[in-house]
């Protein structure tokens, strides 16, 4: 957790996770011009803290150095 591709790969997962939340707000029916952007923020914040903390709680089960559950796989990171 202390490494920086460690803050690397929870930051992508962060971004993409706010991403893929905001295009689901505009794909339940609503346009931009009718999304309300104030609750929009707080549901993208919302699920980009929650990706960041699951990164967090995911070092303390798999791979120390990594955002996964997932144990590492024959490579050293950062190569």
């Amino acid at each position: 957790m202390w490494t920086i591709d460690f803050w690397e790969d929870t930051g992508e997962r962060a971004v993409k996770t706010a991403v893929q939340a905001l295009l689901a707000l505009l794909a339940v029916g609503t346009t931009v011009l009718d999304l309300d952007w104030g609750n929009a923020a707080a549901v993208v914040g919302t699920a980009a803290l929650v990706s960041v903390l699951t990164s967090l709680v995911s070092s303390g089960i798999g791979d120390h150095d990594s955002p996964s559950l997932l144990p590492a796989r024959g490579r050293q990171r950062g190569e």
